[in-house]
């Protein structure tokens, strides 16, 4: 196999990279289990579509450092070892519960000591966590440390391949279905139409509109997030423009959100009229369930354009090539 030249002077070889693949297919075969949740999950419940976003971004943010492996020798192996143990203690305390898994073990009073901290019941989040740590400890082993800190925010994102508990999204979603219907309520109050709202619900032209689940925003906020920390850390920004960016996503998605709900709660105030050959409530429904997907490309476009304001009002944003940062 032929490598570049650099590749051979920083002392990489045919080996590394087959070495890479076989430890990191052995680690998802070993976590196989978590790995098909994480996917069943993704794949049947939409409130956990981001996951599919995950490897996309992970891709893009190394495609976009890759001269950075110029400067990465296979050294400090002996970091994927410890990531890997690691992993699988997390992965285990998660599938069994911290008190059950140390009682296996005969160490009864370090259960007792992380249930304490964690519960001691089983954790799927733990459960699935710990598999993704396995599997980048697979990869570290074998090519070292440099990699690891050079890609870093590659490796940071695979955090959100985790599917959000459901109860932390229960928690999260209630208030923000209020929120987004009182939005809603004043923005059409603005245009001049008439609209009222009883908690989560709207009065538009005598149709009623709850703000579901899948109505809140919080969909987009994990996709939002995704799509921000793809546009800092892809782009040769300043640290302080990246925590601005990403911190702000959450805004983001929720003003995206609001821009979706708009026409959507139009359209139910319309059940009767036709729209493209559907009633108004079946369109409202298909406008719905689609324009997630665009509202990120809108968003990655504002990003676009409020870092072409920035430059263009000379505000420094840009201090150094991004192979360097």
């Amino acid at each position: 196999m032929m490598f570049p030249l650099f590749w051979k002077r920083n002392g990489w070889g045919a080996w590394h990279l087959w070495g890479a693949l076989i430890m990191v297919a052995a680690g998802f075969a070993v976590t196989y289990q978590a790995w098909a949740d994480i996917a069943i999950n993704a794949w049947s419940d939409e409130e956990d579509h981001h996951v599919f976003l995950v490897p996309l971004v992970a891709a893009w943010l190394v495609w976009v450092r890759r001269e950075r492996f110029r400067f990465c020798e296979p050294r400090g192996t002996e970091i994927g070892p410890l990531i890997l143990i690691v992993g699988a203690i997390v992965s285990l305390i998660g599938y069994y519960g911290a008190g059950r898994l140390f009682d296996q073990i005969g160490i009864s009073f370090l259960g007792d000591a992380v249930g304490a901290v964690i519960g001691k019941g089983p954790k799927e989040s733990l459960f699935h966590g710990g598999a993704v740590i396995v599997v980048v400890g697979c990869l570290i082993s074998v090519v070292g440390r440099d990699v690891l800190l050079r890609f870093l925010p590659a490796f940071v994102v695979l955090v959100f391949l985790i599917p959000v508990p459901k109860s932390l999204r229960l928690e999260l979603a209630i208030p923000l279905q209020g929120f987004q219907a009182q939005i809603t309520e004043f923005v059409f109050t603005v245009a001049g139409s008439e609209i009222n709202r009883q908690g989560n619900s709207l009065l538009i032209n005598g149709q009623p509109v709850a703000i579901a689940e899948a109505c809140n925003g919080l969909r987009m906020v994990f996709a939002l997030f995704l799509v921000s920390y793809a546009f800092a850390y892809g782009m040769p920004l300043k640290n302080w423009v990246r925590v601005v960016v990403v911190a702000m996503s959450p805004v983001s998605a929720m003003v995206c959100n609001v821009i979706r709900m708009i026409p959507t709660v139009w359209m139910f105030g319309r059940a009767d009229e036709p729209f493209f050959g559907m009633s108004g409530d079946q369109a409202a429904h298909v406008f719905h369930d689609y324009a997630g997907w665009p509202m990120l490309i809108i968003a990655f476009l504002i990003l676009l354009g409020i870092m072409k304001a920035l430059k263009w009002a000379q505000v420094s944003i840009s201090p150094y090539t991004l192979a360097r940062d």
